[in-house]
């Protein structure tokens, strides 16, 4: 699976790290329902850095396509809420 963060570049990440992902993902949402920044700004860097522990960098050169793209590190919160469909950020 390739996960861009935007701004930031492509990450190659095992099909297994979606699991943790998505339980991230769904502190995101909480946050955002509830509207807590601290919790969304930590469960947001949380996820980043999550990708960024559990894959590589993908080759800069590369055209492939992201199957993931996440939010930069310095999104408002209105702008991920904007963002979230039925399944978060991450689909699944």
């Amino acid at each position: 699976m390739i996960v861009r963060i935007l701004g930031e570049g492509q990450y190659d990440l095992d099909d297994h790290a979606l699991d943790a992902l998505n339980g991230l993902d769904t502190q995101i949402e909480s946050a955002i329902e509830a509207g807590d920044e601290e919790m969304f700004r930590t469960a947001l860097q949380g996820l980043l850095a999550a990708v960024r522990a559990s894959g590589t960098h993908h080759d800069v050169d590369s055209l492939d396509e992201s199957d993931l793209i996440l939010p930069p590190p310095d999104v408002t919160i209105d702008e991920v809420r904007d963002l979230l469909g039925d399944d978060g950020l991450i689909p699944g």
